[in-house]
């Protein structure tokens, strides 16, 4: 099966929106999907008719019709959207719409998964008990076979920069506490795997960034480089693994540094997201490694600032479903191998 399953996010967010945009850019070149949510809802954003919505019973029927029409496996909403303002009530939908995604990328009904954006207050309000999305996938997945150092493993891509991140959801003050050998090592060998079999690098590098200024300056500003990351360095290319020493994250982005690794590997959050933002604000996409299912997702919010306003804008999503089907295509295509 080479269609995608789409989760349609935030019902009160950009969701409906840019999954209808995205079917308007994609209906005649793919890759296809089929929207997993409200059919209502994304009749409702489909303004003006421009893009015809229709039921599908099953992933099998969404390629037939996804040239003509907007496929739709509807799993209705039991409350009323009113755009722009997040609901707890919407929560047991959107936690729905990802788990039947989930389940059906595992049996192999569809080829992959892409998310649309999620709030997560309003699922936490209503006793969402996972940091994100990344991590409530894992648990979705935890059962399921996979070859493979496991994840999740974030990694953003943009332009020419792929950033994977060692900690992930996490406030600024406990990523350090939070950082060890142990979980560099294995976000370094996830990233060199999926280096390999998702995007076709034969001999992946990887550059670890420093957590402090200067790559700690000898331990004067920090001793997490002395003591956890280079150690950790020095494990992955034990473990046959081209990846630098921590260096300064400072000096790391620019497009001459870029040439020389094929993605970095970074401490926390922000270290990995500001450059990402500022190659491709538009077109960023966050791909999840590691897991037993591709997974993509646009690399922003559920903006609700601007939602049901026509304004938003699909780049971000258009790409993450293409990049999930490149991904999903490879994957198969080794599988076929060997």
């Amino acid at each position: 099966m080479s269609t995608l399953a789409l989760s349609l996010g935030d019902p009160a967010g950009i969701g409906p929106e840019i999954v209808v945009k995205a079917w308007r850019a994609l209906s005649d070149s793919g890759p296809s999907f089929m929207a997993i949510g409200d059919h209502e809802l994304l009749k409702a954003a489909a303004v003006g008719g421009e893009a015809p919505v229709k039921r599908v019973a099953a992933a099998s029927e969404a390629e037939a019709v996804f040239r003509e029409a907007l496929p739709v496996l509807d799993l209705p909403l039991q409350a009323d959207v009113v755009a722009g303002h997040a609901d707890p009530a919407h929560a047991p939908a959107v936690i729905r719409w990802i788990e039947t995604a989930v389940g059906l990328a595992l049996s192999g009904e569809v080829a992959g998964l892409v998310t649309a954006p999620i709030a997560k207050a309003p699922l936490y309000a209503a006793g969402f008990g996972f940091p994100g999305h990344t991590e409530f996938l894992a648990e979705l997945t935890a059962a399921a076979r996979y070859d493979g150092a496991r994840g999740p493993v974030m990694m953003l891509i943009a332009a020419d920069l792929r950033v994977s991140l060692t900690t992930i959801h996490l406030a600024v003050r406990d990523a350090p506490a939070a950082l060890s050998i142990e979980g560099i090592v294995n976000a370094g060998l996830v990233t060199a795997q999926a280096l390999r079999r998702d995007f076709g690098i034969a001999h992946p590098r990887v550059a670890l960034a420093a957590l402090n200024p200067h790559a700690g300056e000898g331990g004067a500003l920090g001793r997490e480089e002395i003591e956890i990351i280079r150690p950790a360095a020095r494990a992955l290319r034990d473990l046959g693994v081209e990846c630098t020493d921590p260096k300064p994250a400072d000096t790391l982005f620019h497009a001459e540094a870029r040439r020389s690794y094929d993605a970095a590997l970074c401490m926390y959050h922000d270290q990995a997201l500001i450059p990402v933002k500022m190659l491709d604000f538009w077109g960023g996409v966050n791909v999840t490694l590691g897991l037993p299912v591709v997974r993509a997702s646009p690399d922003h919010g559920a903006a609700f600032d601007i939602a049901g306003r026509g304004v938003a804008r699909a780049d971000s999503l258009i790409a993450a479903l293409k990049l999930a089907d490149a991904i999903a295509t490879r994957r198969r295509s080794l599988s076929a191998a060997a």
